[in-house]
């Protein structure tokens, strides 16, 4: 079984940098993102994917 993680910024000018680099030290393997998406938003298909993953 992999490990899955899940990186989210809420701008486009943000950097998912720094969420990957820790989630690769971390042992993940496969990594879903949303960029540009505000966590209250219902729709993150980033996460759903994760999530279906």
């Amino acid at each position: 079984m992999s490990l899955i993680g899940y990186a989210r910024v809420s701008t486009s000018e943000q950097d998912l940098a720094l969420q990957c680099d820790a989630l690769v030290a971390a042992g993940v393997t496969r990594i879903f993102e949303d960029r540009g998406v505000s966590g209250a938003k219902v729709e993150r298909f980033g996460l759903n994917a994760a999530l279906a993953f």
